[in-house]
């Protein structure tokens, strides 16, 4: 038998592209470390194009040690400490013509995505896109709702140059479709039910917030920002301060409407941005989880609240219409009906019982929704995107021909 027969395959090079990147702390950031670092125990080999954080010296480059490729980013306009990736084509084709990946993934619509794209289609790599923001629907929230239309037709474009779209769920596969997005599929999202887990709850935590072991903590997390509809949960904390008065609501994150919500509502605690641990100790101290937002397409913090054993009241789409039966593991409002969000909220606020077994239940539902059973449909998709487009046999020549 030749020797070459017991040599282990040659790891799939796949690169990921995205604006956001840990340690920038957002759903598309923390998604794609899920993706990134669960490929690498696959055994692939993973390279992530990312703006430079501002910290880190201004020039591209490229780090041998983890396979990242780091551009220049500009400040994105009223989101502090987030960043927009300049074009780098050259950079890619230059990098990629010496190692040509597999295939890649780009997370993010912006400058650097487009002319990763480019870069990609030029060089025979199969791209596929993931569609992780609403952008379009923030105009509403921003008073630029004539720009909707616009927003739209440019992701609509930007997605259908790609060989497939990854989405979070079929309701948000078919919106898309509808609106004439090619090629859409869905791939689920996880939760770490170790990372997220009710032993983190903290009595001392609760003694900061001024409440005891049966009083009642709201709770959400997430950025501060007008597209999070935050306003609805203020109103659903108001109501329920006016038939009890041990409740407080803590607000876990950071954004534009911090300063004006803090200065408005000096009775909110603002607990700031959390990580690993102690973001586990501030969920699993809260009792409900309060999550108006109307824009998602997923919510992964969902996912969090509920492994943490809290009863979640949030709107009937995306990650809700997939994982909370109402009543059951959490409260599904109709979409959309502020009212109806306050009221449920108000109703479990009334029934500590309800609060408690709706938890226990959420708990046991979403231990089974790990991340590893995502990450192995990611990795077959991406590794059967060549195959669909044809792509496939371009850059084995490409590759064939730069190895010579």
């Amino acid at each position: 038998m030749e020797e070459n027969q017991f040599r282990a395959p040659t790891p799939h090079h796949i690169c990921v592209v995205t604006e956001t990147y840990l340690p920038e702390i957002n759903g598309v950031a923390i998604t794609l470390s899920r993706f990134v670092s669960g490929l690498r125990v696959l055994g692939n080999r993973v390279s992530v194009v990312h703006p430079r954080q501002r910290q880190q010296t201004a020039n591209s480059s490229f780090n041998k040690e983890d396979h990242d490729i780091q551009i220049r980013g500009l400040p994105l306009p009223g989101y502090s400490g987030l960043q927009f990736g300049i074009p780098c084509g050259r950079l890619l084709r230059r990098t990629w013509s010496h190692d040509l990946p597999d295939v890649m993934y780009v997370a993010t619509e912006g400058p650097l995505g487009w002319s990763a794209i480019r870069a990609a289609k030029s060089l025979g790599i199969p791209v596929l896109t993931g569609f992780h923001t609403n952008f379009h629907s923030y105009c509403k929230h921003y008073r630029v709702g004539w720009l909707q239309k616009i927003a739209l037709g440019y992701l609509r474009w930007f997605h259908n140059q790609a060989d497939r779209t990854l989405v979070s769920n079929e309701e948000l596969r078919e919106g898309l479709q509808r609106a004439g997005f090619d090629n859409v599929s869905i791939l689920e999202r996880g939760v770490d039910a170790q990372q997220f887990a009710p032993r983190y709850r903290s009595a001392d935590l609760r003694r900061e917030w001024g409440l005891g072991d049966e009083d009642l903590a709201l709770i959400y997390v997430g950025r501060i920002a007008a597209e999070k509809n935050l306003g609805v949960a203020i109103d659903a904390y108001h109501a329920i301060k006016r038939f009890s008065d041990r409740c407080r609501f803590v607000l876990v994150g950071d954004g534009p409407l911090r300063s004006s919500l803090q200065k408005n509502h000096p009775d909110l605690i603002f607990a700031g941005m959390r990580t690993g641990d102690d973001l586990a100790r501030h969920y699993a101290s809260g009792d409900v989880f309060l999550f108006p937002s109307e824009t998602e397409t997923f919510g992964n913090v969902t996912l969090e609240a509920m492994a943490s054993g809290l009863a979640v009241v949030a709107y009937n789409y995306a990650c809700v219409r997939l994982h909370i039966t109402d009543g059951e593991t959490g409260s599904a409002v109709r979409f959309g009906d502020a009212r109806a969000f306050v009221d449920a909220a108000c109703a479990l606020a009334r029934d500590h019982q309800a609060i408690k077994r709706i938890g226990r239940r959420a708990r046991e539902y979403v231990t089974y929704l790990s991340w590893s059973r995502v990450v192995e449909k990611f990795e077959a998709l991406l590794l059967n995107a060549g195959k669909e487009s044809g792509s496939s046999s371009t850059s084995a020549i490409r590759r064939r021909q730069l190895a010579v």
